[in-house]
């Protein structure tokens, strides 16, 4: 099965075997258990439900609690469910980084770092004014558009919240995947912030190799 939950250890380089030093991020992936196996027939679609770090039966809802019991599995402080690659685990088995093996294409789904209330420079990438003296616009934003329309313009790019965002990474390469130590690498950056919680998912677009 190639999907897996873990948390974001931080950014390293690597070394490959023909000598290219690659940047990567370690991921914490695993070992998941199987919560939830949904079938079409019974619930109108195919998936699997992992669980992620034990946590203790009193610190889950009722309503988790039940749902577990019933399955006959631990309470997991994490449940997410995948659709793609779903392998043939049965409910109660575990899911490591074993199933991923070097080259695989993943997806890894996220939640971004918050910036807080960020201005047009640092939120949207804006240019900025002139930096001269007498300027008096360096870091503002500039026009909004028609002034006769008495409203700000839907869609346009303003200051505002900027951050924490479900975000996903697409097509990424497994560059090592280290099944002694629950240690998944993968090719460049992922979002959120260091031991924040990541999905990992076999790619839905993986590209296709030239001929």
């Amino acid at each position: 099965m190639k999907n897996i939950l873990g948390r974001k250890v931080g950014m390293t380089n690597v070394f490959t075997d023909d000598g290219r030093s690659v940047p990567v991020t370690v991921i914490a992936a695993g070992p998941c258990m199987v919560v939830e196996r949904r079938t079409k027939e019974t619930h109108g679609y195919d998936a699997v439900a992992l669980g992620f770090e034990s946590v203790k039966r009193k610190r889950v809802t009722r309503a988790l609690a039940g749902h577990f019991k019933k399955q006959g599995v631990e309470p997991a402080r994490f449940v997410r469910e995948f659709r793609m690659g779903l392998g043939e685990a049965s409910v109660g088995e575990s899911v490591t980084v074993a199933g991923f093996e070097p080259g695989d294409r993943v997806d890894v789904v996220g939640v971004s770092k918050g910036h807080g209330f960020s201005g047009g420079i640092k939120r949207h990438n804006f240019s900025g004014g002139g930096a001269s003296h007498g300027s008096m616009i360096h870091r503002q934003p500039a026009s909004n558009g028609d002034t006769n329309a008495g409203r700000t313009t839907k869609g346009s790019r303003r200051p505002g919240h900027f951050g924490v965002d479900r975000t996903t990474l697409q097509n990424l390469e497994v560059i090592r995947a280290d099944a002694d130590r629950n240690l998944l690498l993968v090719r460049g950056a992922v979002p959120g912030a260091k031991n924040s919680l990541v999905a990992v998912s076999q790619s839905v677009k993986t590209r296709r190799e030239a001929p």
